[in-house]
């Protein structure tokens, strides 16, 4: 068995095969180049001017110098604005705000469409410069203002929604900055209120340009602070809400407040309590006790008294009758009297007293006319009956 191995071995190694390596076989697919000709010419730039480098007129070009590296570098930073660019918020983007003017978080970029608009003058506290911008004025990342004047809302009704269509959902804060320059508002105001809760926008109303650029100013201030800074304080304890509550009762201070509270114990019974327990509280005089009981008893809506109507009399009626046995002077003296004191008390009165006094002097005059007509009837009728009696005797 030894001895057959090693005549295996012998065959084995005179059988020997060539392997070609992998640069053979890359010169074997490669066409063979020859020199470019005039009637065939290559497919390549490179192929046709390959032959130049092997030439003795060839020159390489120099190294790169620093101006290529500045350049490099400046398209490196170029790139890597391109890439911040498309990492700013789509309304940032699509309102064609760029990268510094975002940067720039402490002014109010207003569009090119409010130039001339005489609000711009009253915007002092705040920076503003013009931008091309979709909304009249961009106040922050996500807050953006439109401003609307109702004299030209009534000439173009269909405006503010026009605008509001065009900033789609760009924005999270929408405000409509409406300037009440006209005096009938109801209709219109009417119109602007629908249009702003349809499509989720915040309306301010403002009398004047004064007051309209101070609520830009106003938004703008406050974008980054938080909501606590408008909503007021309180105490959580019981002393502090009691206190609060009652001190806004007219003359009741807080010394009253601890007096109450430790005496009654809780706001509950004190609202119980009667005039003459509220009285036994010392320190509590009686005005401060009336105005506690009826605070905690009067019905939150007052009842508005009714004026009382005039009393239609029907002397006015009467005085146009003439009645000349009752009429006396003296009488009409205390009426003038008495209407002159209504006039000061009473306006509306003031009318039917005078009318009243005037028809009394009316049937004063009336009824000594008829007085004396009757006088000399009854003088006439004497002196009749004396002439008969002396034809008849």
């Amino acid at each position: 068995m030894e001895e057959e191995n090693p005549q295996n071995e012998k065959k084995k190694s005179s059988i020997i095969i060539q392997i070609p390596s992998y640069q053979q076989v890359l010169e074997g697919n490669q066409p063979k180049s020859t020199p470019p000709s005039l009637f065939t010419p290559s497919q390549t730039f490179t192929q046709a001017f390959a032959s130049i480098k092997n030439s003795e007129f060839y020159i390489p070009p120099p190294p790169p110098t620093s101006s290529s590296n500045s350049h490099s570098v400046s398209s490196n930073s170029s790139l890597n604005a391109t890439s911040s660019s498309s990492a700013l918020p789509s309304s940032s983007r699509q309102t064609g705000i760029s990268t510094n003017s975002v940067q720039k978080s402490n002014a109010i970029f207003v569009s090119h469409r409010q130039k001339g608009n005489p609000l711009l003058k009253h915007i002092r506290n705040v920076k503003w410069n013009f931008a091309e911008v979709i909304p009249d004025y961009v106040l922050g990342q996500n807050t953006c203002a439109l401003y609307l004047s109702l004299r030209y809302h009534l000439l173009h009704p269909d405006y503010l929604y026009y605008r509001i269509r065009e900033l789609q959902k760009n924005f999270r804060l929408r405000v409509v900055l409406c300037h009440v320059d006209v005096e009938d508002v109801v209709k219109p105001l009417l119109e602007v209120t629908r249009t702003c809760l349809l499509h989720d926008c915040t309306l301010l109303c403002a009398w004047s340009l004064e007051e309209c650029g101070r609520y830009l100013e106003t938004i703008k201030v406050y974008e980054n602070k938080p909501a606590d800074i408008i909503q007021g304080h309180m105490d959580s304890d019981y002393l502090s809400r009691l206190n609060h509550a009652l001190t806004a009762v007219r003359r009741v201070n807080k010394t009253d407040v601890v007096t109450l509270g430790s005496t009654f114990g809780s706001l509950s019974h004190i609202m119980d309590a009667s005039v003459e327990d509220l009285a036994r509280c010392p320190g509590i005089g009686e005005h401060k006790v009336k105005r506690l009981y009826d605070t905690f008893h009067e019905p939150f809506k007052r009842v508005v008294p009714s004026r009382p109507a005039v009393p239609e009399t029907s002397s006015v009626q009467n005085d146009l009758i003439p009645n000349s046995l009752e009429i006396e002077t003296p009488a009409a003296e205390k009426a003038a009297e008495d209407t002159s004191k209504r006039q000061k008390k009473d306006p509306e009165v003031m009318l039917k007293t005078a009318l009243s006094v005037a028809f009394k002097k009316y049937s004063d005059k009336v009824g000594k006319k008829n007085h004396q007509s009757e006088k000399e009837d009854g003088e006439g009728s004497k002196s009749q009956k004396e002439s008969d009696s002396d034809l008849h005797s």
